[in-house]
């Protein structure tokens, strides 16, 4: 298998992907869960274990009878549990591995490997989501499930992803509660940020916690740019605390702690220790609070279309509706201002991915997404010929499968040739 499974935050991706390793687990091999923060690493192995019971706790007292183990390998491990991780792996004890970068380190071995999931897979290089590719036993290539909580548009799909076959999970599950979004312009409405935090008060008050995501962390090293520095998750956050705030249980999260306090103050967020969450876009994806309903986006003009979807569906994951205030600078009219309000308008992710094409336009996407290089495109458009591609796709496989080498269309050979250098070829072959 060489899938992208996509789907909107909170469809069921992680449950699709536990059914396909648990039949790799059933067949005596081994699985692994390559996600892209420590953070999110550590949610996926809970909620695994979790999900299975007693089935993911082989060697334990109350372990099932055909049971396995989850194994979690990070690069911040205190050496005994490291050490104890990568026995599991290499011996075959644990079935799941879950981990993040430090899963691709040459030293990392599997007794079995039959399996890859992805999570996240924009986050990981060509090199780094081929480095498992050759893991596998008697040097065979495990089967690949990429996974996306950013659906793209079929047409990006047949071309950036071409090799890959594509299923999308169109729905939510049954009661999940609706998410509503609004953009807050404080350039023109300042009082309107009072009236934000005020929200937030009200929120906590009705026993619901929230989050505010800032786009930097704020021990950098100061600008020399004249203009505002973007809102910061160490400065805001003594600000929340000591004014609007002022009572509430604050807590910080960024990148650049340690991952026991990562663990720690996501933790007591998810026990309901901490009211309010004043972090940078590492809870992004993956983290899973019922009880958060309130999502406040500082600066949002800063964050993709994507992005501000994925930070979205960190909230209204229980019964209780969510909320997402989108704070910006950005006056209306502007291109950034007409995207923050293509998000107010929709929760629809396949559909905001479409509208992320329109403004991004083909040579952003394809060239970010294939080699860093402009889109070769100019008579076809991403938009409009989506017709086109599926047949050209279709021609393509049905003539690369009766004729691998081209021998019979010497025409359309020289010109793979002359299109396709050695690291382009190389390229293609990882990806």
């Amino acid at each position: 298998m060489n899938r992208l499974l996509q789907g909107e935050v909170g469809s069921g991706k992680t449950v699709v992907a536990l059914r396909a390793m648990l039949q790799v687990v059933d067949a005596g091999r081994q699985a692994v869960l390559l996600a892209p923060t420590e953070v999110l690493a550590a949610q996926h192995a809970r909620s695994l274990r979790q999900l299975l019971g007693g089935l993911g706790r082989a060697g334990e007292l109350d372990a099932a009878e055909q049971a396995t183990r989850v194994t979690l390998l990070t690069g911040s491990l205190p050496a005994k549990q490291r050490k104890q991780a990568l026995l599991d792996a290499a011996s075959g004890n644990a079935g799941i591995v879950v981990g993040t970068h430090a899963l691709l380190q040459e030293h990392v071995t599997f007794a079995d490997l039959a399996f890859v999931v992805i999570d996240e897979q924009h986050r990981f290089g060509v090199e780094q989501r081929d480095a498992l590719r050759s893991r596998g036993a008697d040097a065979t290539s495990p089967h690949v499930l990429v996974m996306t909580a950013t659906p793209i548009p079929r047409t990006v799909a047949m071309t950036v992803y071409g090799d890959l076959e594509t299923s999308s999970l169109r729905e939510l599950p049954a009661g999940r509660a609706p998410i509503s979004t609004t953009v807050v312009p404080v350039a023109e409405r300042p009082r309107w940020l009072d009236r934000v935090w005020d929200r937030v008060r009200e929120e906590v008050g009705g026993g619901n916690q929230v989050y505010v995501v800032c786009p930097r962390i704020g021990d950098e090293p100061p600008s020399d740019k004249t203009e505002r520095p973007p809102v910061a998750v160490l400065d805001l956050a003594p600000e929340l605390a000591e004014g609007p705030l002022e009572g509430l249980r604050v807590g910080t999260l960024h990148g650049r702690l340690p991952a026991e306090d990562k663990d720690a103050v996501m933790r007591a967020f998810a026990g309901g220790e901490l009211d309010v969450l004043v972090a940078t876009t590492v809870i992004e994806v993956g983290v899973d609070v019922p009880d958060a309903t309130v999502m406040v986006i500082m600066d949002a003009d800063r964050f993709g279309v994507s992005q501000l979807h994925q930070l979205r569906g960190r909230v209204g994951r229980g019964a209780k509706p969510g909320l997402c205030l989108l704070v910006t600078e950005a006056v209306a009219g502007t291109a950034t201002r007409t995207r923050l309000e293509a998000v107010e308008s929709t929760a629809d992710g396949f559909e905001l991915s479409k509208l992320d094409l329109e403004l991004r336009r083909e040579g952003d996407i394809l060239g970010a997404a294939q080699s860093g290089t402009r889109s070769g495109l100019r008579l076809l458009s991403l938009l409009r010929d989506e017709d086109v591609i599926a047949r050209a796709r279709e021609t393509a496989q049905r003539m690369v499968d009766g004729d691998p080498d081209l021998t019979a269309h010497p025409a359309l050979a020289a010109l793979v040739a002359d299109t396709l250098d050695a690291d382009r070829l190389d390229y293609l072959g990882k990806s």
